[in-house]
């Protein structure tokens, strides 16, 4: 994977001698002018929950970034800079005004947010002077964008640089693809800070989200990317970037495209899986088909389609990048040898719907802890406590649950797992258990984290022991009621300050 240079906080001041880096002669220029009065400085104290032991948080760290003020002066910047946030400050860029501020809105998988300052006095001072900035028109390729800096001074530092390309890509969120400008710049890491804006002729083209410092290439959050944003900001309720809920595989060898009977003038992707309760599965979209255009674009063999503006962008662009949800699309398709129609209505996968919730910025993660076994829900984030390579050391069993939710999602709203045991006088020989998926607990089936819970509030009539059923494992396992109780009021006084969470 490459690797890229994020420009984090002004900390590279205090380790390197600030130097000039020298532009590239055609597209990059650096001049030192007055301080832009529609940018200011936002500081963020993040603070995100211990996936190994969720009862407590990790270390806080701060961030800190430039922000645009746009429109009713309001403050854009990455959802990066508000994820797990404790506190937020906007202060301006010389420094002389602080106040405290709040999240709009914040959409994690388009890694924007909007922040504004609380009604009252201290938001009207804050902004006396400033103005905001509009939004450009979508630039095309080779045009020249500017990117910001402040330094400490509280100048601004513009260095130019050039469109290069769009493509589809994450900034954030591992497989959330959104449209994205690539950069060429020779930025000064003096003066860095974590996202900064980037301008057109004067109006907010975009933010950037990382910084290559041996190519000198810029990862932009994309113009249209941000003014859907803002557009959807301004609706009663957010309902943000749309889903078809479909997993797609290319059709480019002749072997699979001639089971398909496909005709090799047309391009097309492969629908290989619908999630349950999709914008496509209400289509009655399945498995097999294939989608030869959407909305009139010819998609190719790839999943590729051009453009007018920028060429060959990936076929999410026309439903994520172009739709809001609630919009339909006319898509075209190849099922069963021959060209049908389908008329799709969007919608958003909101998260908490997930039977493995991909991020959970904000929430606190939903445990138990019984007799000294721990019980948490399988998450994303708890499978990439695996590592790097989480995807190939992480336990099957949970990779099939986060991949094929649908064979588990009839019995349960979350996957419930035995992840860990501390070794008490209630958990001798099962010391070494962990990465079990539960199944029933007491003879019933157990859908979420307050069943959970529930179930262990008393064992069943004439018994003094409750009984734990795991998936796919013949293992039962029996925990002593009392002795558990005991273990728990013991835990609680040696300092853990709650046994269970239910949000």
């Amino acid at each position: 994977m490459k690797s890229y240079f994020f420009l984090p906080l002004l900390l590279l001041v205090a380790c390197q001698k600030p130097t000039a880096v020298p532009p590239t002669p055609e597209h990059a220029t650096t001049n030192i002018v007055d301080t832009n009065l529609s940018v200011v400085r936002v500081n963020a104290t993040l603070q995100n929950w211990n996936v190994g032991q969720p009862w407590e948080k990790n270390p806080p760290r701060r961030l800190r970034s430039l922000g645009t003020i746009v429109g009713d002066f309001q403050v854009i910047t990455t959802a990066e800079m508000v994820a797990d946030a404790t506190f937020l400050e906007l202060e301006s860029t010389d420094g002389t005004r602080r106040a405290r501020a709040e999240v709009v809105n914040v959409d994690y998988e388009a890694n924007l947010a909007l922040l504004r300052l609380p009604e009252g006095e201290e938001a009207k001072k804050f902004f006396v002077g400033m103005k905001a900035l509009e939004i450009a028109a979508n630039p095309p390729l080779r045009d020249s964008l500017e990117i910001i800096q402040v330094e400490d001074t509280g100048q601004s530092l513009i260095t130019a640089g050039q469109l290069l390309s769009a493509d589809v890509r994450s900034t954030f969120l591992p497989g959330q693809m959104f449209l994205t400008y690539r950069v060429k710049a020779s930025m000064q890491s003096s003066v860095s800070s974590f996202t900064l804006p980037v301008l057109n002729e004067g109006k907010l083209a975009g933010i950037l989200s990382s910084y290559d410092s041996k190519d000198q290439i810029c990862e932009v959050i994309a113009t249209p990317l941000i003014s859907r944003f803002l557009s959807e900001s301004k609706k009663e309720t957010y309902q943000g970037f749309p889903n078809l809920g479909v997993s797609i595989s290319d059709t480019e060898d002749s072997h699979f495209r001639s089971y398909l009977k496909i005709p090799e003038s047309v391009g097309g992707i492969y629908i290989s899986k619908v999630r349950k309760g999709s914008a496509a599965d209400t289509a009655k979209l399945q498995p097999g088909d294939v989608i030869l255009a959407i909305e009139g674009k010819a998609i190719d063999r790839r999943g590729y389609y051009n453009d007018d503006l920028y060429g060959a962008l990936h076929w999410v662009q026309l439903v994520r990048g172009n739709k809001s949800a609630g919009d339909t699309i006319a898509l075209t398709l190849w099922r069963d040898g021959k060209e049908i129609t389908a008329n799709v209505t969007l919608t958003r996968q909101e998260e908490n719907t997930r039977l493995v919730p991909l991020y959970q910025f904000g929430t606190a993660p939903n445990f138990l802890i019984k007799g000294g076994m721990i019980f948490q829900e399988l998450t994303k984030p708890l499978l990439e406590a695996y590592g790097e390579e989480w995807e190939s050391r992480a336990p099957l069993h949970f990779l099939n649950a986060l991949s094929n939710p649908e064979s588990y999602q009839e019995n349960h709203d979350r996957m419930l797992c035995l992840t860990g045991v501390i070794p008490t006088q209630a958990t001798v020989g099962y010391e070494s258990l962990r990465n079990l998926m539960i199944s029933k607990v007491n003879g019933k089936p157990v859908r979420n984290m307050k069943e959970l819970i529930k179930a262990f509030q008393a064992p069943p009539l004439g018994t003094k022991s409750h009984s734990i059923e795991f998936i796919d494992e013949t293992l039962v396992i029996y925990l002593d009621d009392s002795v558990s109780n005991m273990i728990d009021k013991a835990l609680l006084q040696r300092g853990l300050q709650q046994l269970s969470r239910s949000e």
